[in-house]
């Protein structure tokens, strides 16, 4: 990070189970910028991708490198199956991009927060804010089921950050919260 001029801040929370949102998703660039930031945090994730980043010739190292298939076009029970690899794991932290996408989207997609609640890890905030050329780790919390105010939390967190191409950062908020 340092070669590309990056700082990296904040810090890995105690505990050893969590889901990791990374926001916002922008650039393919956020990909390695965020492994890179990962391993100076030397924080070991796994994450959750489309299932076409894990076909043949890069699935085995997508694999590798921490990552999950999910396919985004059905749903499978997901947020049930990760949560309860959550609860069952001595020690895991998965990675998930709430926008689902780098195009811009209406609303971020709602399974990082029900993951957490359903298996009662705490939410870690991280973004790489291009701006000012920052990887952070920052706000920390056990999500409460009252979706809106959790999501203000979330949206004070990340006031002011910057992906690479801010007119592709997709709103932060969450169907959830019109219900």
């Amino acid at each position: 990070m340092w070669f590309f001029g990056w700082d990296v801040v904040g810090q890995v929370p105690v505990g050893d189970k969590f889901v990791l949102i990374a926001a916002p998703h922008t650039s393919n660039w956020d990909f390695p910028f965020g492994l890179f930031a990962l391993y100076i945090y030397r924080l070991k994730v796994s994450w959750i991708g489309k299932d076409s980043l894990f076909k043949k010739p890069f699935g085995g190292i997508m694999r590798w490198l921490g990552g999950i298939a999910i396919n985004r076009d059905s749903q499978h029970g997901v947020v049930n199956q990760i949560a309860k690899q959550l609860r069952e794991s001595s020690k895991l932290a998965v990675a998930i991009t709430p926008s689902g996408t780098r195009k811009r989207r209406d609303y971020w997609k709602s399974g990082f927060y029900w993951i957490a609640h359903a298996a009662q890890v705490p939410i870690l905030c991280g973004y790489l804010d291009y701006g000012r050329k920052e990887a952070c780790l920052g706000l920390c919390f056990v999500p409460t089921g009252n979706v809106r105010e959790d999501m203000d939390r979330i949206r004070e967190f990340y006031k002011g950050i910057q992906g690479k191409y801010p007119e592709l950062a997709t709103r932060i908020r969450l169907r959830d919260e019109n219900t």
